[in-house]
């Protein structure tokens, strides 16, 4: 895509992010336009600091959790301040996207597989494979701040552990996670209206 974050997608680009995150043509344009507009130094990525400029990021309890997704997979290696390019974006905006009504049902279990994926990495600060009470508290404090006691958190915390942990070791796995939300709505929990 070039280095510049204000060049003009090329249609060939456009049609391979279509492809890869099923957005249409205008709403790449308009995301593109909006990473374009975040790209303060202009060098076609964004960093953690750029991100940090988005108000509701700013305000969101979980926003630095929100925006270190973004950079799940791509570490920096050379010490720098990780970065993501458009393409990075699009990938994870893209498990935000709602299912189509004409989407196959394999493809809706991949979206929602996909999506409780990204929610469980949330939870799993360590990214050990799984939740221990310790990152649960943690997730809560981020979420409620100081309007629940720590004892009514730890009860909080303790309850959902019991009943999601069926193994019993004291924390919750991926599949322990995804029997846990079986039947929840993800997704209608986990998408974003994006305009056409």
């Amino acid at each position: 895509m070039g280095t510049n974050s204000s060049v003009i997608l090329r249609p060939e680009e456009i049609a391979a992010i279509q492809k890869e995150t099923h957005f249409s043509p205008s709403q790449i344009q308009r995301l593109h336009s909006r990473f374009s507009t975040l790209d303060k130094r202009n060098t076609g990525s964004l960093t953690r600091e750029e991100f940090m400029r988005i108000p509701e990021l700013a305000i969101n309890p979980l926003g630095d959790r929100i925006i270190e997704s973004f950079f799940w997979d791509s570490p920096s290696n050379d010490g720098s301040e990780p970065s993501i390019n458009f393409r990075q974006f699009m990938r994870t905006l893209a498990l935000f996207r709602p299912s189509k009504s004409n989407e196959k049902s394999q493809i809706v279990e991949e979206i929602r597989e996909q999506k409780l994926n990204y929610a469980f990495k949330m939870y799993d600060l360590d990214q050990d494979g799984k939740i221990s009470r310790h990152e649960l508290l943690e997730i809560l404090h981020m979420m409620v701040g100081t309007n629940i006691s720590d004892d009514q958190l730890g009860c909080i915390a303790d309850r959902a552990i019991a009943e999601a942990d069926t193994d019993e070791d004291g924390c919750i796995s991926f599949d322990e996670f995804k029997k846990a939300l079986e039947k929840v709505d993800v997704e209608q929990k986990m998408s974003i209206r994006f305009l056409h």
